[in-house]
């Protein structure tokens, strides 16, 4: 079995008093460091790299820190429900009526993590109706922490150095700087920063994971186009990030801002943009 069975918690959640998700955001930093140095513990042995049904690797990291995160956020929100990649599917009918619920993705690039480029993340979101209120986005191997909690701003740190606040930063007229996948730029990618040329010199920045989207909520890029396939878990939390940093995540079909817990938890093709009147936005090009 590659993946271990959900935490779901009552199937029918019933409405009631939650945390407000800044005061549960140290807890759950500190879950996300200690999957980071479970992951990193056997990011420096020989490991073995297995292959899913989907084609996608797998490895003992991932599962790993599955079960930890997964073991300490149910006692963080007892009886609050956990999806994540590695655990398995969780049918519609039973988690449509979630209230609250965590996203989960133990090791966001598997690929960056088997090449050892140090460009993988552990991903962690509460999700409330649909809409991420909380995210931490911790890359192990880099030791940076991203998070973010609902009308409480961004903030990043390095190792254990206090925080410090993020913002997205608008581009100047004649140049934008855009983060692309590492491992999954593809044809439609290319057209559309093809169009983006027609107006502007592009900049190309390449990272691996949610990076990309951290990058542009600290100010390090303006956009980064996704017309791959994606999960949910892969832009929850760094949705909440980017969000509270004054940036958005968007379809790249109508515009609308990326939801959570859909009947088909594949993502469509989105643009995270450091803000509304960022080039490439379908209202805006």
């Amino acid at each position: 079995m590659e993946n271990e069975q959900p935490f779901t918690g009552d199937s029918a959640q019933k409405l009631q008093a939650f945390p407000d998700p800044y005061s549960l955001l140290t807890e759950v930093s500190e879950i996300a460091r200690r999957a980071g140095k479970k992951i990193l513990e056997i990011y420096q042995t020989n490991f073995d790299v297995m292959t899913k049904t989907d084609k996608s690797p797998l490895t003992k990291a991932d599962l790993a820190s599955q079960r930890l995160i997964t073991k300490e956020l149910s006692k963080v929100t007892p009886g609050v429900p956990i999806l994540g990649e590695e655990s398995a599917e969780v049918p519609y009918a039973v988690r449509r009526n979630w209230q609250h619920f965590w996203l989960v993705d133990p090791l966001d690039g598997t690929k960056e993590f088997v090449k050892r480029n140090g460009e993988f993340t552990v991903n962690i979101a509460l999700i409330e109706w649909g809409k991420p209120v909380l995210g931490v986005v911790h890359a192990p191997d880099l030791d940076l922490t991203f998070e973010a909690a609902l009308g409480k701003g961004a903030s990043c740190r390095k190792g254990t150095s206090p925080s410090k606040k993020i913002s997205t930063i608008d581009p100047e007229p004649e140049s934008v700087t855009v983060m692309i996948s590492r491992s999954h730029t593809d044809e439609a990618t290319h057209r559309f920063l093809e169009s983006l040329k027609k107006n502007r010199e592009v900049v190309l920045v390449a990272k691996g994971s949610a990076l990309k989207i951290c990058e542009v909520a600290s100010g390090g890029a303006h956009l980064y186009p996704r017309t791959g396939p994606t999960m949910e878990w892969d832009t929850a939390a760094a949705q909440a990030i980017v969000e509270e940093a004054g940036g958005l995540i968007v379809s790249l079909e109508n515009g609308d801002p990326l939801l959570y817990n859909k009947e088909d938890l594949f993502n469509p093709e989105f643009l995270v943009a450091c803000g509304l009147n960022a080039p490439g936005l379908p209202v805006n090009d």
